[in-house]
């Protein structure tokens, strides 16, 4: 089953017999995000024992999962897709923006220096430590997983 076949199913599934209140609106909201990985089981580990990060799906789906997580201030938030990157074109894009040392993505933290901190206690590498960037402070790590992921204190 791909991705979008499994999020139309649950979709499907969770409005079965039930009418949406908010039916005609025409806004979007952000519910599911992802991340390519290379090793599924390594980035759970990573993204619960170090970022702090909570699983909230595990479905087994033939050699991958579906395999999200949350905030554990959000549990009920937007869910972090830890997605195999099998597909070669997921390889390409991965790689590419590692070599020009681009984040994937960002997190956003209340206290970045603590975080670094934290996190460098962790043994987690930096390729950018805690900068003012003409707005937030920002800073890039490795996910061990093939990314650079941003932080930026909100």
């Amino acid at each position: 089953m791909h991705r979008r076949d499994f999020v139309m199913s649950i979709t499907a599934a969770g409005a079965a017999g039930h009418q949406d209140p908010r039916a005609g609106r025409t806004t979007m909201r952000i519910k599911l995000s992802s991340v390519y990985v290379d090793d599924q089981d390594k980035a759970l580990k990573f993204y619960t024992e170090v970022l702090g990060f909570v699983k909230k799906r595990e479905i087994p789906l033939g050699k991958a999962k579906w395999l999200t997580v949350v905030s554990p201030e959000e549990p009920e938030g937007t869910e972090l897709l830890l997605e195999p990157d099998h597909n070669p074109a997921a390889k390409a894009f991965k790689k590419a923006l590692f070599e020009q040392g681009i984040p994937l993505t960002a997190f956003a933290v209340d206290d970045i220096q603590a975080v670094y901190d934290r996190m460098l206690k962790l043994g987690v590498t930096f390729r950018m430590k805690p900068t003012k960037a003409g707005g937030p402070a920002i800073a890039v790590f490795d996910d061990t997983c093939g990314n650079y992921i941003q932080i930026y204190q909100a």
